[in-house]
């Protein structure tokens, strides 16, 4: 996230922080995590789709809590997983569920876990603000991005309405990505199928906004949140599924209209790591403000059920 939109991220988790404390500071207070009384290291690696909403709560929770420090890194969800189930991390943060040989390496090494709903997110294609098309549809997304493209010209994008003859410029995720996982699962059809002459930017979306700012033709993919940052400098496409082209938002992510780009976002805590007391706190503290800072800071908020099953995820691992 670059500085001025990280910059205006703390400023709005800021304005929350002031209003908890101006709630009071009792032990029933939203979002109490030990009054400052916790020390120790907590370590959180994965998605980085997901990692700005945890670096903002982990901002809030460490000045609530001065000896503890948080750290976020951004290895993919793939990665983050593979520092999950080897005991490396307390915490692993993913834009897509965990696949059945990251739940065998856990087993393996004895970590027991659950998946912890965080959030909801409009996965979302954006091509440069120049571009005078507006919507395509799953199979012409498919069509430029599959295993087998040989595509190089928008203008040779099958059905495409609009004349547009420029250059194709793609950028997208690397593959430990759970974005990359996602968008080729439900685009190309297939978990990883995707043409390979594409500009990797690994974990790194502010180069997928530069390059495709800086090209005619450029499209790329990253989650919603990061979209909102670069609104000014990119235009989002609209996504036909087969029932009309509708744009990426809040409201298309939660009520199922923006299909099949919409998803889940998720943490995964430890149940070792949660006999710390630090950990605890600060995934209490995460379930107990994460729907007034997801929508400060451009995610989707989880519905009264969807909190009410993360809560219960939580507990089951404490119990």
């Amino acid at each position: 996230m670059n500085t001025s939109k990280w910059l205006t991220v703390l400023a709005s988790v800021c304005v929350l922080a002031l209003g908890v404390a101006a709630c009071g500071d009792d032990d029933e207070s939203s979002g109490s995590s030990g009054g400052g009384d916790l020390s120790g290291s907590i370590r959180i690696d994965g998605s980085s789709t997901v990692a700005p909403l945890t670096e903002a709560i982990a901002e809030e929770f460490e000045a609530e809590n001065p000896d503890v420090r948080v750290t976020v890194g951004t290895s993919g969800t793939g990665g983050g997983f593979e520092k999950f189930c080897a005991g490396e991390t307390d915490i692993s943060d993913a834009s897509r569920a965990i696949e059945p040989e990251e739940v065998s390496a856990c087993k393996k090494s004895g970590i027991d876990y659950e998946e912890v709903r965080v959030a909801t997110d409009a996965l979302t294609v954006v091509v440069n603000p120049e571009n005078p098309v507006n919507c395509l549809t799953v199979e012409q997304l498919g069509a430029v991005w599959g295993p087998d493209s040989t595509l190089s010209d928008w203008s040779e994008i099958p059905g495409l309405r609009e004349e547009y003859d420029e250059e194709l410029a793609l950028f997208g995720p690397g593959t430990d990505s759970g974005t990359f996982d996602y968008f080729t699962e439900e685009i190309n059809g297939e978990e990883g199928a995707s043409r390979k002459d594409y500009n990797n930017v690994g974990e790194n979306d502010n180069a997928t906004v530069t390059g495709v700012e800086g090209s005619p033709g450029g499209m790329g993919y990253f989650g919603f949140s990061f979209y909102q940052e670069n609104e000014d400098t990119l235009k989002a496409l609209e996504v036909d599924s087969g029932k009309g082209c509708v744009a990426p938002s809040a409201q298309t992510a939660q009520d199922g209209e923006y299909v099949p780009l919409s998803r889940p976002l998720f943490a995964y805590p430890s149940a070792q790591a949660l006999e710390k007391p630090e950990v605890k706190a600060f995934i209490d503290f995460y379930l107990a403000n994460v729907n007034e800072i997801a929508e400060a800071v451009g995610f989707i908020p989880l519905t009264d059920e969807q909190l009410k099953a993360s809560e219960d995820a939580t507990a089951k691992l404490t119990s």
